[in-house]
């Protein structure tokens, strides 16, 4: 089984998508942030900020030097969500905006990019499975304009990549969780009232990070290829559209 590369894998839904994904034989190649300790036998983790605008690049030549110069699969799960309110100052806010699109949306671009090439200039298939957000089509609190607004470009740029490489065996998949289990939501379920959140959630819970890495697992190895394009909804009906 060929190598699969994973983004903002140290923690939550990528961490349980690198375990799943490694329990199906696949060669996972993770990533961080921050330089992560690893062992023998463990899963290669590559630390790559994405803050940096040269990161994206600097992360698929090494992952690419690990894999021995083929990727098959890339998992674009990186994401910053944090709060940005209106009443910040002008520059505070378009810093925190931009921020949030570069590490969410412009660096799972950049990789798709990359591996859209990769595969093209190899003659072979590949896939793409992007971890986007329920708030791609429902929106997203007032601090949060920024993070709904990459999710909803993740989104466009999915089902562009998708019509437009799938003559060339290229195959995109795209998954929108609504609230999930992981560190990365702890403070903004607790500002919406945390339990009291649960109301507007028909399955009565959120979902866990093995659910959403279920689907990851399922876009990259096992959906059919006449798939492509499809956005596949994980919220507990909390928006159906």
């Amino acid at each position: 089984m060929g190598h699969i590369l994973v983004t903002g894998s140290s923690r939550g839904i990528g961490k349980a998508a690198l375990v799943a994904l490694g329990a199906r034989g696949a060669q996972v190649i993770g990533h961080g942030s921050r330089p992560v300790a690893g062992g023998a036998g463990e899963v290669p983790m590559i630390a790559a900020d994405f803050g940096d605008p040269l990161a994206a690049q600097g992360l698929w030549e090494l992952a690419l030097d690990v894999a021995g110069g083929e990727i098959d699969v890339v998992v674009n799960n990186a994401g910053r969500f944090e709060a940005n309110r209106l009443d910040r100052s002008d520059l505070e806010w378009l810093d925190a905006w931009e921020d949030t699109l570069r590490v969410n949306l412009t660096s799972a671009a950049q990789l798709s990019r990359l591996a859209v090439q990769h595969w093209q200039a190899r003659g072979v298939p590949g896939r793409l499975v992007h971890v986007a957000s329920r708030a791609a089509y429902r929106g997203d609190s007032p601090a949060h304009w920024h993070y709904a607004a990459a999710k909803s470009g993740m989104i466009g740029m999915h089902k562009t990549i998708a019509r437009a490489y799938a003559k060339d065996g290229i195959l995109s998949f795209a998954v929108t969780p609504g609230f999930t289990d992981t560190s990365m939501a702890d403070d903004y379920l607790a500002s919406r009232g945390g339990p009291g959140l649960l109301a507007d959630i028909p399955l009565g819970r959120v979902a866990t990070p093995d659910e959403i890495a279920s689907i990851i697992t399922f876009c990259a190895l096992d959906a059919p290829p006449s798939m492509t394009g499809a956005v596949i909804d994980a919220n507990g009906a909390s928006f159906v559209r």
